[in-house]
């Protein structure tokens, strides 16, 4: 897990229990007391990951392999199907790399990050909470409240910058968001920050504009640091189901995400919606939203996050 000391087993298990029971109890119900897997319950258990939000696809593959698979077994019992599910769902995530991110930190200093996403998915209480994990694994670092069109986001970027206490930067003299992130990063390069945390705002229902602005924002601290920003994270509400599958697909159009943060995916049945994204964007999942306190942003590790699904 590298840097970071916020993982929790019990706590993420707790948090994906509706989405266990969507995909894991409805699977165990389909198969058991069969004492033969054919297709007509293949079928059934593909159905069941795709109502959980897995995908058309990811599922359609899931079950292809899965066929492959259990056709040279001879045992077809619960647990012997459940790992074959298990098992290609894991490799879905083939594509991460859990520790280049902190090999990014320990290059670039300061480290630049641009958190993007629309309002309402938990994006300022996300920055919040990253800030708390950075400095927890003994860092130094600032944030800059660019969404400067927002003062109640402001506010509670504030309230949360004092939570985890770390820096911020406001302008609440000036509505450009370029202006923020300038002032924020050459603070930082002053006074030797390790990393900086960008709050920008969401408008996905402008794109010419959202685009103009992040546009404007990276020239900015281009300028002033030539390989920054060294990542651009994308927060979504996992409980959004297919929306944010939308969101990250407007997004990546606009700008180079990196990697993505899903938040909210305690309390809903909607968990398998990482899959979806991650087998569709290829884009890396960094963190998990499971809940509402300063801790409850945890790394996400695949083979955990599927394990904490199955564990029943």
């Amino acid at each position: 897990m590298g840097m970071f000391n916020n993982f929790n087993f019990s706590k993420l298990k707790e948090g994906l229990t509706k989405t266990r029971d969507k995909i894991v109890n409805s699977i165990s119900e389909t198969i058991s007391g069969k004492a033969v897997i054919d297709d007509t319950t293949l079928e059934k258990i593909e159905e069941i990951l795709i109502t959980a939000d897995i995908g058309y696809d990811t599922a359609t593959r899931i079950i292809e392999n899965t066929r492959k698979n259990i056709k040279s077994e001879s045992n077809r019992s619960q647990l012997n199907i459940l790992d074959f599910v298990k098992r290609e769902l894991i490799s879905v995530f083939d594509f991460q790399n859990l520790d280049i991110e902190e090999e990014k930190i320990h290059k670039h200093k300061p480290y630049i990050i641009l958190i993007v996403g629309i309002n309402g998915v938990g994006k300022t209480t996300t920055v919040g909470k990253l800030a708390h994990n950075y400095k927890k694994a003994g860092l130094k670092v600032i944030i800059g409240a660019a969404d400067t069109f927002r003062a109640a986001a402001n506010e509670q970027l504030e309230i949360w910058a004092k939570r985890a206490d770390v820096g911020i930067t406001l302008n609440k003299q000036s509505t450009d968001p370029s202006s923020v992130a300038y002032d924020t990063v050459q603070k930082a390069i002053k006074e030797k920050f390790d990393v900086v945390l960008i709050d920008t705002a969401g408008r996905l229902h402008n794109k010419s504009h959202l685009m103009d602005e992040l546009g404007k924002i990276k020239r900015v601290i281009n300028k002033v640091l030539p390989n920054a920003p060294n990542d651009t994270f994308l927060v979504l509400d996992g409980n959004t189901g297919q929306n944010a599958i939308i969101q990250a697909e407007e997004f990546s159009k606009v700008t180079d995400i990196t990697g993505l943060i899903i938040t909210k995916l305690d309390g809903t049945a909607k968990g398998g919606v990482v899959f979806q994204i991650s087998s569709k964007q290829k884009i890396p999942v960094k963190y998990i939203g499971i809940g509402e306190g300063i801790d409850d942003l945890q790394t996400f590790i695949p083979e955990q996050f599927v394990k904490a699904i199955f564990d029943i």
